[in-house]
C-alpha cells in the first residue's frame, strides 16, 4: 500500500489509496449514501459546544439539548455570562454535566479573551480543553478542512477492516492519512462513523448483511463464529 503523506503527494501520479481501500470507500459510500454530520448546530463555535456535549452521549440527545440551550446562550461571550449552575441544568440530561459545563465555560473564555473564533485545527487547539479530535470535527465540518477525527466508533472500524493497525487514536489517524487521499478524508471520517453506528456494532456487529465483509479483517478472523451464531 502506498505510504503517501500529506506534504509528499506531489509524488503520487494519481492517488496514494490502494485499489482494496478504493473498493471499500466505494462500499461504505453505497451503505451509508448520507453520511455527515448529525450535530445541528447554526456557527462553528455552536458546533464547538455541541461537540462537548457529545462525549459519551448521542447526537439525538446532544440536538436535543441543543435547542433550548442555543436559545439561551449562542456565542462565547453569552456562555462566559451564564451561571456555572444554570448552563449544568441545561445540559444535565447529557451526562458529565460537571465537567462539560466547566469545559464550555473555559473554552468560551479562551475565545473571548482572544477576540476572534479561531478556522484552523491547530488555533482551536489553543482554547482550553479542546483536543486533537473536538478540533478536527471543527475544522472539517465547520470549515471544510480536510481531517480525519477519530473517535470510538472509526477507531474500532478501522482497525477491524484493517485499513490500519493501530492502538491509539493518534495511530489510526496517521495510519488512515496515509492510506487514504486528503481531499477523502473528512467524508471518510463520517462514513466509518456511520457504519460503526450502524453496522459495525461493538458488541454486536452486523457481519453478515455487511457490504465490506469479504474487505474486512475483523470477518475473515471469525468467520466461522460469525457464522454458526447466524444459524
Amino acid at each position: 500500500m502506498p505510504q503517501c503523506l500529506a506534504n509528499r503527494r506531489v509524488l503520487c501520479d494519481n492517488t496514494c489509496m490502494s485499489d482494496d481501500n478504493i473498493k471499500i470507500l466505494e462500499l461504505l459510500e453505497k451503505t451509508h449514501p448520507s453520511a455527515d454530520c448529525e450535530l445541528n448546530y447554526g456557527t462553528p463555535f455552536e458546533l464547538l459546544v455541541a461537540v462537548v456535549l457529545s462525549a459519551q452521549c448521542t447526537d439525538k440527545r446532544v440536538n436535543e439539548v441543543t435547542k433550548k440551550l442555543f436559545k439561551e446562550a449562542s456565542t462565547p461571550e453569552q456562555f462566559v455570562a451564564m451561571p456555572l449552575e444554570r448552563l449544568e441544568g441545561l445540559i444535565y440530561s447529557c451526562g458529565f454535566y460537571h465537567n462539560k459545563a466547566k469545559a464550555i465555560k473555559e473554552l468560551s473564555a479562551s475565545i473571548v479573551q482572544k477576540g476572534y473564533m479561531p478556522t484552523t485545527r491547530d488555533e482551536l487547539m489553543t482554547l482550553t480543553g479542546v483536543g486533537r479530535k473536538t478540533a478536527n470535527v471543527v475544522y472539517s465540518v465547520a470549515y471544510k478542512g480536510n481531517a480525519i477525527a477519530v473517535d470510538t466508533h472509526v477507531f474500532r472500524v478501522a482497525n477491524r477492516l484493517g485499513l490500519v493497525d493501530e492502538k491509539t487514536p493518534e495511530g489510526v489517524e496517521k495510519g488512515l492519512m496515509q492510506a487514504f487521499d486528503e481531499d477523502k478524508w473528512s467524508h471518510l471520517h463520517h462514513l466509518l462513523i456511520f457504519h460503526g453506528r450502524y453496522v459495525c456494532h461493538s458488541q454486536k456487529p452486523a457481519c453478515e448483511s455487511c457490504l465490506l465483509k469479504d474487505f474486512c479483517k475483523f470477518f475473515k478472523q471469525n468467520e466461522n463464529n460469525i457464522s454458526k451464531k447466524s444459524k
